[in-house]
């Protein structure tokens, strides 16, 4: 009998830890005095990184504070600088008396010194440098509100569509708000744009002028595989942390908000990532989010045989290239674009977010005193996770030309558009070429062209009939994205 008391004990205690483990997803801890409350706070979000599939979701789309989990949209903004040439590591920040001013967690930055670029970054994601944060807004955009401005529209690019931003650092400030799902997009964007970046949020220990400056991320190595990314605390969110793992070929970005405790937080980040990392795939479907590249932009959807001068400016070739795909004015599309609710797309939105994310890095020499990067348009989200394809609204502003110009449309409850040409033997050659490899949900399709005005050019959607529900519409543009086809489903 003596033998089984220990056995027995044991027994509670593991039940008793994993009974708090649930209670915790549950959005419930239990007191010091021993009683469940609810916390309001908590929202916990799982998805696997190589195919999108959501494995966890408690409250992932409800509004939460970001705290320093801001911090890695401020990187993210350092990192594209950095890929573009507008700055580089060695640059060195002048610190304002603002930035200087900022309160805990910071480094002690004086007003009047200077930090490089590089020891910034390190100071992030090791110490979570309010100062240094500041300090890096202010040198990428002027000052910290335009520098906050510039994080949420690129935010909408890369798929957040609930998030705003009003500093670089995660302070408390009503105003700033993000979800779960939202910070897990970002950690996957992350990943995903900038492979030789992103190994900074695995670092552990960082030297800043003599100093050590120790992680806070105290997950980074009690798990296997695990490689960042970041933590965050202020009283309105509780602690939060967003985690990456890869290992035996599965991956996953995992969110946590709300926790009554550090150690509450990783202790349930941990379980989180032990729970679901079996039921994680080991296929890789690709990139979640639209890729960047070093190389000069490709878009399969375009055709080939359309002249894109090398001497445009990015920006510039970027709006001329929608507007030649779609028929339309960008910055006037854009603005009058609907927000997808839900699920993703993969039409104007995913085409014009991969065309700005793959602008060709090459080195603009700027200087020092005005190191800003340029204004560009409004852009639209490129939805995660991967799925089924639905533009919800019509082509913004598109002028339909006159019948006598526009080649008969067949009947078809739902019609797939794959890219529109200023030519309409380039359009329906894009068709044949994408039924002929694609096959399948395409066997039936019918292909045709039709005619739209775009200022005073004439472009020729390149679209397929033959859907008699959205669902084949959906499946069609699912099988042409795995072709690298770019395409929306719209109803007819």
């Amino acid at each position: 009998m003596r033998n089984l008391i220990p056995r027995l004990t044991s027994a509670a205690r593991s039940l008793t830890k994993v009974a708090g483990i649930a209670a915790f997803g549950a959005g419930m801890l239990l007191s010091g005095a021993g009683h469940a409350e609810a916390n309001s706070k908590y929202a916990g979000f799982v998805i696997d990184a190589n195919n999108g599939q959501v494995l966890y979701n408690d409250r992932a789309d409800e509004m939460r504070y970001p705290a320093s989990l801001t911090k890695m949209m401020t990187l993210y903004m350092a990192f594209d600088a950095l890929e573009s040439g507008r700055i580089s590591k060695h640059d060195k920040m002048p610190v304002s008396s603002y930035a200087a001013g900022r309160p805990p967690s910071k480094i002690g930055l004086k007003t009047g010194s200077t930090i490089t670029v590089e020891e910034a970054m390190y100071s992030l994601v090791t110490k979570s440098a309010n100062d240094a944060a500041v300090v890096l807004g202010e040198f990428l955009a002027g000052s910290e509100s335009a520098f906050a401005a510039r994080m949420t529209a690129k935010a909408r690019q890369i798929g957040m569509p609930k998030t705003t931003f009003r500093n670089a650092n995660g302070l408390p400030d009503s105003g700033q708000k993000t979800t779960a799902r939202d910070m897990a997009t970002l950690g996957i964007a992350l990943r995903e744009h900038f492979p030789s970046h992103y190994k900074i949020f695995s670092t552990r220990s960082y030297s800043f002028r003599g100093r050590r400056l120790g992680s806070h991320n105290r997950v980074l190595g009690r798990v296997k595989g695990t490689d960042g990314i970041k933590t965050g605390y202020i009283n309105a969110s509780g602690f939060n942390l967003v985690t990456s793992i890869k290992r035996d070929g599965k991956s996953l970005v995992a969110v946590v908000m709300g926790g009554r405790s550090g150690r509450s937080r990783d202790d349930h980040m941990v379980e989180l990532l032990t729970r679901y990392l079996p039921k994680a795939s080991t296929r890789d479907s690709g990139m979640l989010l639209a890729a960047r590249t070093a190389g000069n932009p490709v878009v399969a959807a375009l055709p080939k045989q359309v002249p894109v001068p090398d001497s445009r400016p990015a920006m510039t070739e970027i709006d001329q290239r929608i507007a030649m795909a779609y028929g339309s004015e960008p910055a006037m599309a854009v603005a009058r674009m609907v927000e997808p609710q839900s699920g993703p797309i993969v039409g104007r939105d995913a085409l014009k977010a991969a065309l700005v994310a793959e602008r060709p890095s090459v080195r603009m020499p700027i200087p020092a005193a005005s190191r800003v990067p340029a204004a560009g348009v409004r852009l639209p989200p490129a939805a995660v996770p991967a799925g089924r394809d639905l533009d919800p609204a019509t082509t913004g502003a598109i002028k339909v030309a006159s019948v006598s110009q526009t080649v008969q449309v067949p009947s078809s409850p739902w019609v797939v558009q794959i890219a529109a040409t200023p030519e309409a033997e380039a359009a329906m050659r894009m068709l044949a070429e994408a039924k002929r490899k694609v096959g399948g949900p395409l066997s039936g399709a019918e292909p045709f062209t039709e005619t739209v005005k775009s200022g005073s050019q004439t472009l020729y959607r390149a679209r397929f009939a033959g859907f008699a529900s959205k669902g084949q519409a959906w499946s069609a543009c699912a099988e042409l994205k795995r072709s690298a086809y770019s395409c929306y489903a719209v109803a007819n």
